[in-house]
């Protein structure tokens, strides 16, 4: 199972791999994938953005500051004008080198069983645009065996006759049971549409050997 510090690694390098970001978009780009249960503060971010530079997977530079414009004066006072405002601070902005790139293609490679654990699936979710077809589909069925197998010990533990949990506990267990049942009703989605795009290029080239031997 991968640390919770591979797991933001690995959604950081995703991000940075679409552009350049300064810290602050970098950890509101974060809370958007991954969701505010999964919120980093700074102090997790800045030492795994050091340690990621420090490997040479990322490189920083300084933006240029935000030009002084002058304001306008008064209305009715002629020739007054106000202190034109400050120069803005430069900001580091994080990119991915090409180090970076192979290390994140690897890591997106990867379809064992620490892509569909919870602790990552999210993410490696979130970074499927960058992930190959055949990858996406392994991760997506790993992740249904996973789950199902979750749903029938969920199932047995809810039904046992021995189980002697109050109303309370039971209906927090039906909840996740509930939750559970989604997913892998999701999961089925998914899994069939990731086949069906397989299965069209593959129809479409079949077509177009066939009116090749036919012309």
């Amino acid at each position: 199972m991968r640390s919770r510090s591979d797991v933001l690694e690995t959604a950081v390098l995703g991000l940075l791999n679409e552009s350049p970001l300064h810290g602050y978009e970098l950890r509101k780009r974060l809370n958007l994938v991954l969701g505010s249960f999964r919120a980093f503060s700074y102090g997790t971010l800045y030492p795994a953005l050091k340690g990621l530079v420090a490997r040479g997977l990322i490189a920083t530079t300084e933006s240029d500051p935000t030009p002084s414009t002058p304001r306008k004066g008064k209305a009715g006072i002629p020739g007054r004008t106000a202190k034109p405002k400050p120069l803005g601070r430069r900001r580091v902005v994080y990119e991915l080198t090409a180090e970076g790139k192979e290390h994140l293609q690897s890591v997106l490679a990867t379809a064992g069983p620490a892509a569909w654990e919870d602790d990552n699936f999210d993410v490696r979710f979130a970074l499927f645009g960058q992930t190959d077809a055949e990858t996406r589909l392994r991760v997506l069925e790993g992740r249904r065996t996973r789950l199902t197998e979750r749903l029938e010990a969920l199932r047995e533990s809810t039904t046992h006759p021995r189980s002697r949990l109050d109303e309370y506990a039971l209906e927090l267990r039906r909840f996740g049971l509930e939750k559970v049942e989604r997913e892998v009703h999701w999961l089925d989605s998914l899994i069939s549409t990731e086949r069906g795009r397989a299965v069209a290029p593959s129809h479409s080239s079949q077509q177009e050997q066939t009116k090749k031997e036919r012309g």
